[in-house]
């Protein structure tokens, strides 16, 4: 029969003995027989149902409202209640840009107000309690087992759970509606199977036959804009502006002397010097531009993939694994003026692999 010693006492308790310890008796007696000295310990509210107690728990259960309700605001903005799709400036309402804010600011306000609610409950409602403990080694007999267990009992019990139900009630739906969030946001975007029809982003980019390459601002890409061994992030000029995170390309200028050693069926991708990739790194979907001139290098910043121009692309370095996309281009003349266009659309999957890619 294990049994063990209080040393406030001097006394062996037995298993048997401990078993029939009221939970608050047998947290103490454990406190004790593990070393732990109880110096001060005291009701918050030795009255219960006191005004100032029912206006504490008023206050927590708002603060964890104002967190459920934060939740709930993150699923429904993630849904589409805030537009996300990218817009060229000028191209109209441009309200996409706090989409990412909203998200990543509710969420930080849901997690922060169950954080501080569960705090003022610990500091307002808990009791006060202060204790001293020995340094100790070795594992627990039964006995203490039995009074570890009453002191986690014990602990619920302080909560007040079972006469807080307005606390019980908002912290669940603060909980409740917080686990929602990674599932909305991991689950959601799966609902739909990706596919290879029209519109199917994982496929298709808004390039295609004779749509003009553009900058940020709207403007027409010219060969004379780059000097040699320089690049510039371009963009589809499509009507309504770009609404595509795969849109971004990089178009770059060769040096002199420099030449692509050109993928199969690629080879006029180009023209003359000038090359243009996905800016998309094929390993995470960062955006590879750090560019290298003098050895044709271009790096991506998340993870050191490189990727060798001069060889169409081709990863050299890092985790990348797959070449960067090469956008075939042409020229049209407008005013006099020659103005890149995108002969084609990318000829594959723009990004980082995924389960259904060839």
């Amino acid at each position: 029969m294990s049994t063990t010693h209080s040393p406030s006492s001097g006394e062996e308790m037995t298993a048997e003995e401990a078993a029939q310890l009221s939970p608050e008796e047998a947290m103490i007696a454990g406190a004790e027989a593990d070393g732990i000295y109880i110096v001060h310990r005291r009701e918050r509210f030795p009255i219960a149902g006191t005004k100032a107690e029912k206006r504490a728990e008023r206050t927590i259960a708002t603060v964890f409202v104002i967190g459920f309700l934060a939740a709930v605001a993150f699923i429904v903005v993630f849904c589409g209640a805030v537009p996300y799709e990218f817009k060229l400036p000028g191209a109209g309402n441009q309200n996409y840009r706090y989409f990412t804010p909203l998200l990543g600011g509710l969420l930080g306000l849901a997690l922060a107000c169950i954080g501080i609610g569960v705090v003022l409950w610990a500091k307002w409602l808990l009791p006060e309690e202060e204790a001293v403990q020995d340094r100790h080694d070795g594992a627990s007999d039964m006995t203490q087992q039995i009074l570890g267990a009453g002191t986690l009992v014990s602990g619920f019990e302080d909560l007040g759970i079972a006469r807080r139900s307005m606390l019980k009630t908002t912290l669940g739906l603060a909980g409740g509606a917080l686990g929602l969030v990674p599932l909305v946001a991991l689950v959601g975007a799966m609902i739909k199977k990706p596919g290879r029809g029209p519109g199917q982003s994982l496929f298709h980019t808004p390039y295609g036959p004779g749509v003009p390459l553009v900058y940020s601002d709207g403007r027409r890409v010219s060969p004379d804009d780059l000097q040699p061994g320089g690049i510039a992030t371009v963009f589809p000029g499509v009507e309504g502006g770009v609404k595509n995170s795969d849109s971004p390309t990089l178009l770059i200028r060769l040096r002199p002397g420099q030449t692509v050693k050109a993928r199969k069926n690629q080879a006029n991708f180009g023209w003359g010097e000038y090359v243009a990739f996905s800016k998309i790194c094929t390993h995470a979907g960062c955006p590879a531009s750090l560019y290298e001139q003098k050895t044709g290098r271009l790096l991506c910043p998340c993870h050191q993939s490189q990727f060798d121009v001069l060889q169409d692309a081709k990863p050299v370095f890092g985790p990348a694994t797959r070449s960067l996309p090469k956008l075939p281009l042409d020229v049209e003349m407008v005013d006099g003026r020659q103005y890149f266009k995108a002969r084609d659309d990318f000829p594959e999957a723009i990004g980082p692999s995924f389960w259904e890619r060839p």
